[in-house]
């Protein structure tokens, strides 16, 4: 579908990660790389504006990184993000400029694109949030299905099977999603597209939308 396309979901100027997407056509093939991905990148970023702490870990010198925080390897955090108290990457995670991690946030096997902000109590896993994306204090990106079978992508068009066990959300650019929502396996969600408070969201939801729940999904209204 091609709504779910890479070019439809993100700007590449907005990640340091545009060379490993910019070989797939939906973004959820991208996973299975990132681990291998921030290895090479990590031991080409400039040494004048990154240093290396630890094992396959990359820290930009304009970043901060709370002492509580926990950063396992590989991981890139770029330029001017924020990493607050007890922050906990366990790994795969790319952490665009000027993004914020919050506290007791938890990264595991993601892109996050410049100013992406999970500011508070979320889980990101098996996932790609795009440039301003924002997930609301307590959000979280499921990963698995409760049955351990392989994800499939649902929408009014059609089913993608993806041949993943592992596979969070896909947060289009300007997303924004509510306080203590679920994104369950195979969420994809749209450009500029706002998730109301406590919802439980699955497959598919266009761009430029108001989620409500399942059955009122509406489209924004042109103020223009």
């Amino acid at each position: 579908m091609e709504a779910m396309k890479i070019r439809n979901l993100y700007n590449l100027e907005e990640t340091i990660a545009a060379p490993l997407l910019e070989q797939y056509e939906y973004p959820w093939e991208v996973l299975p790389y990132i681990k291998e991905f921030i290895k090479a990148l990590g031991n080409a970023l400039p040494e004048d504006r990154f240093e290396k702490r630890g094992e396959d870990i990359w820290v930009a010198k304009s970043a901060t990184v709370a002492p509580t925080a926990c950063l396992n390897g590989p991981c890139i955090v770029d330029e001017e993000a924020e990493i607050r108290h007890c922050a906990f990457v366990r790994g795969s995670a790319i952490i665009g400029k000027g993004a914020v991690v919050g506290n007791s946030t938890e990264l595991k096997n993601v892109i996050l694109s410049n100013k992406v902000q999970v500011p508070h109590y979320n889980y990101v896993g098996d996932s790609i949030l795009g440039y301003k994306a924002h997930m609301g204090a307590g959000s979280i990106t499921s990963n698995v299905k409760s049955d351990k079978t392989l994800v499939v992508v649902k929408s009014a068009e059609e089913n993608i099977e993806t041949g993943l066990k592992k596979f969070g959300a896909m947060l289009g650019d300007c997303v924004e999603v509510g306080c203590n929502s679920v994104l369950n396996p195979g969420t994809v969600i749209g450009r500029h597209t706002n998730v109301y408070p406590l919802s439980r969201v699955r497959g598919f939801i266009p761009e430029n939308s108001i989620f409500k729940d399942q059955e009122h999904i509406v489209l924004k209204e042109d103020r223009g």
